[in-house]
Order: C-alpha cells, then structure tokens, then sequence
C-alpha cells in the first residue's frame, strides 16, 4: 500500500477503506495514477470531488452562455481527466472554475459531517470580530477543501515529467497556475457569516463562522480574470514569463494562457471547436450574442417557437406565490 502525504492531519485511514475502493477508481475514467491512488486512500470523496467538478463546468456554461464558445468543449460524462487541446485562455478558465468547484464541494462536505478525515472550519478568530460575539458555529472547512483539491487535482500534473523549456512543460506550469488561481478564487471570497440570539431576536448575542462565498460569485470573479487573463511564454530558464512586459506580471491569483483563441465560428477537432452553426441568437443585439457576431457572418434562419413561461403570479398570506402557466408564441433566430 502506497500512503500519498496530503501534507493533513490527522489521517484515519483503515485498510478496509483503501480494499473497497478499488472497484470504483478501477472504473473512473481519466484518473492519473497519483488521482487513482488518492481514490483508493479517500474514497468518500470522489463523489464530492465529482460533483465540485460539475458545478465548476455548469458555472462556465453560464459564463460563456452568450459567447461563441460556451465551455461546451468541456466533456461532460467524465469530469475528470479532461483535457483541452489548446492553452488557450478558455482552457485557463476550464482548470480555474473545476478546481474551485472541487475546493468548494469538499469544504462544504466537511462541515456536513460527510467525510470521515475532516470537520467542520478549524479557522482562528478574525481579529476586526466584536469581542462579545462567539466565533464557533460549524464553519465551511476551508482550509482542508483547499489542500485536498490542491493535492488531487494538481496530481496529474505533478506526475509528468517533460524536458525543461519544451512545450509541453509550459502547458504543465499553465495548468498548475490556472487550478491555483481557482482555489484562491474561493478562498478569497470566503466570509464571515453571523447569526443573531436573544430574546425576541434583539440580537444580544451573535454566534459567527466562516462560509463560502455563493459559487455564482466565483463564476462571476474568474470571468473577470479571464477577461484579463495574461499571455505568456516560456523563458531560457525554463519559467513563464509575460509575452508582453509593458503590462503588470499576473499574480498567482490571475489566469495565464499560451496560444491565441481560435473564432470558434466552426468544428474544429484539433483545437476542440463546436462551431456555431446552430447556436440561438439574439437579433437586436450588437454584442456576442448578437446574430452578426455569434454566426461569425454566414447569416441565420428565423422560426416561430412556442414556449412555456409563469404569468400572473399572485402571493397568497402566508407565504407563498401562485402563478399561472402561460404559452406564447416568439420568433427565434438560430446560426446557419
């Protein structure tokens, strides 16, 4: 039995544990061999780890909803081991929102009591806390969310070896950046969250803990950052530097990305295109929603299309909203 350090403690690992995982990591598609052997060592949290990876890839398609691309490249019957084919700034977003979609699903299972190696947050006492509020509650588990996803999702990268200054090293340090850049995304947004005691809610007393932020925040952020996302390339040293030095070096909390973006505009194997060729868009808009754009010039079709919608909502005391089902007709425009 190989025991893989997850630099955590404590570690309660019964042998029994690493014999039934076999089956299950055996049969996930895509793991690394480090992936695998974290697998059979930490097998209540592959379904965690599993399902941070989906938020992080629906989170993208809403992201990118109105874009040429919309993360649909992003194989969803296997989360894991997906691979785009190029350093392209959407790759940087596509390692950044899965990582921090796996920092995020572990911290909260952590404090759900669904894991047996981890708890609720052991995080210290904001120094700015009002002295009389209590600091305990059971916080998001941070800090444990953090290293486990940096330990197995950065495995597969930590694993290969390439020859120093090679393309395929740049893509290595790419990648390892973009995961970094994802988790500290969720850490940074973290927060204190407090709850009022007292008689007759007159908050006397508050109980406060540590919570992630809602991941539509970390959806909202990275998008950012990818909008300002930094091109590199490798330097003598075998290092990634900025191509262009005039702009601030990124951060580790910036993404980085090799290779300009193809158009998207058709299938391309080789970069992991879907085209556009059937995508909906929006007739009266100037920006990449809009037919000009999104059908990359080749002009669209209009239909008639009935949809289905909630209308004449009323709220009845106390407390709910009743609406009605209505159906209506509207014109759709789809690419050519």
């Amino acid at each position: 039995i190989v025991i893989v350090s997850l630099a955590m403690n404590p570690l309660l690992i019964p042998e029994a544990y690493i014999i039934g995982a076999q089956p299950l990591c055996s049969q996930l598609v895509g793991l690394s061999q480090g992936q695998k052997k974290l697998c059979q060592l930490y097998q209540d949290h592959m379904q965690y780890i599993g399902e941070g990876a989906k938020t992080g890839i629906r989170e993208c398609q809403y992201q990118f909803r109105h874009r040429r691309w919309n993360c649909s490249t992003v194989d969803n019957s296997s989360v894991f081991g997906r691979v785009m084919h190029i350093a392209s700034r959407e790759t940087a977003f596509t390692y950044a929102i899965s990582a921090a979609g796996v920092v995020n699903a572990v911290s909260r299972a952590c404090r759900e009591g669904e894991l047996s190696s981890c708890g609720c947050s052991r995080a210290a006492r904001p120094k700015d806390l009002p002295r009389d509020w209590l600091w305990g509650g059971c916080g998001d588990n941070l800090l444990y969310g953090y290293r486990f996803s940096k330990e197995f999702v950065d495995a597969r990268e930590r694993e290969k070896s390439y020859t120093k200054g090679s393309d395929e090293s740049a893509r290595q340090l790419m990648n390892v950046h973009n995961n970094e850049a994802g988790r500290r995304t969720v850490s940074d947004l973290a927060h204190v969250s407090c709850k009022c005691h007292g008689v007759s809610g007159s908050c006397s007393l508050k109980t406060c803990w540590l919570q992630l932020a809602d991941f539509r925040k970390v959806g909202d952020a990275l998008k950012e950052k990818y909008d300002s996302a930094a091109a590199m390339k490798l330097n003598a040293r075998g290092k990634l530097v900025q191509r262009n030095s005039k702009f601030n070096a990124p951060t580790s909390n910036d993404l980085v990305y090799l290779e300009s973006s193809p158009d998207y505009c058709l299938m391309n194997q080789s970069t992991g295109s879907l085209g556009t060729v059937g995508r909906l868009c929006n007739k009266t808009s100037e920006g990449m929603d809009g037919c000009e754009l999104m059908c990359c010039g080749r002009g669209y079709d209009q239909y008639k299309a009935q949809i289905v919608e909630r209308c004449h909502c009323k709220f009845h005391w106390c407390c709910y909203v009743k609406c009605k089902r209505c159906t209506k007709i509207v014109d759709q425009f789809v690419c050519k």
